[in-house]
């Protein structure tokens, strides 16, 4: 099934891998701010680092003139980072007043993302999150003083999915921010309960916590979940054994390999079997310690998104 990404989604993701002037797919050497959010085992994974202009006299005035960061994501991942910083670049944010940048003004800025792909939004703004604190520490800023209480680690306290250690304080904290009220909803939003389902209805498991947190507030008004913003992947029928070769190649030729020639390397298709694509890495690749890596997070990954979520990539 391949995703209904916005053409401003695309042209950014093109934008970045192609390292074009003003992108921000890197890292800061000896960042002011530094954070980190997801894990490689799940396969998303964020970076990110900014820099400061710092204020004289007092340092929550400091303005942030650069960000960047490295993701090991896909094209939602980089496109939501992308996002991210170059609307704190353009808004000339405070690290402090970047906190009220949300998941929703990210996929606003998209113009949409598709359901299943609003977790690479969180993670913009988790990572976020976590640089200022960082940058905070170095400040000598008490971010409490002010009112302010950085997220909880998604790690922290009882964990409620263990497929993606996903804690209870974290789930109850993003249910409420972002009125999450189904369990699909929740996967979509942080993974959780997206791999082996047995959190679902499992006593304490997501539906549990769903439960307790909405009916405290029944009494309360519901606030409508936004969804405008938010796209549905292509539900379009089954291509055929060629139109699904045409679809590979179209997709390894606008996205993967413009990633891989630009650190010398390329990748060539050897063979399709149903959905068994067989490949071999070329040039400054192939020799490469990562190889598998590189097929199993970054080439699978980006035929799953766009061509087929069934399809397995397999070196040769």
């Amino acid at each position: 099934m391949a995703w209904n990404y916005s053409e401003k989604t695309k042209q950014l993701f093109l934008n970045a891998v192609h390292g074009k002037p003003g992108t921000h797919l890197g890292e800061i050497k000896d960042p002011d701010g530094f954070g980190e959010h997801g894990s490689i085992v799940c396969g998303d994974a964020m970076r990110f680092t900014f820099r400061v202009k710092k204020h004289p006299t007092d340092p929550t005035g400091d303005i942030i003139t650069e960000a960047k960061y490295l993701t090991f994501g896909c094209t939602s991942a980089i496109a939501s980072s992308e996002a991210l910083c170059t609307i704190i670049e353009q808004g000339e944010y405070t690290p402090i007043t970047a906190l009220n940048i949300k998941n929703d003004d990210i996929v606003n800025f998209l113009e949409g993302l598709p359901a299943q792909k609003i977790h690479c939004s969180v993670m913009g703004a988790e990572a976020l999150e976590a640089a200022v604190f960082n940058w905070a520490q170095k400040r000598h800023i008490n971010l409490k003083d002010l009112g302010i209480n950085i997220h909880a680690d998604q790690k922290e306290g009882r964990i409620v999915c263990h497929c993606f250690s996903v804690s209870e304080p974290y789930l109850r904290l993003k249910i409420k921010e972002m009125n999450l009220r189904t369990i699909p909803e929740i996967t979509a939003a942080v993974k959780a309960g997206g791999a082996c389902t047995s959190c679902h209805h499992e006593p304490g498991g997501l539906q549990d916590i769903l439960d307790d947190i909405w009916s405290r507030a029944d009494t309360e008004p519901e606030t409508p979940k936004p969804v405008e913003t938010v796209t549905k992947a292509d539900k379009s029928s089954e291509l055929s054994p060629y139109q699904f070769s045409k679809q590979v190649e179209k997709v390894i030729d606008e996205y993967i390999r413009p990633m891989l020639q630009k650190d010398g390397g390329d990748l060539e298709i050897v063979d399709i079997k149903g959905k068994k694509i067989y490949c071999q890495l070329t040039g400054a690749c192939a020799g490469c310690c990562a190889a598998n890596i590189t097929l199993e997070k970054m080439v699978e990954k980006i035929l799953k998104e766009n061509v087929d979520e069934q399809i397995k990539v397999i070196g040769i």
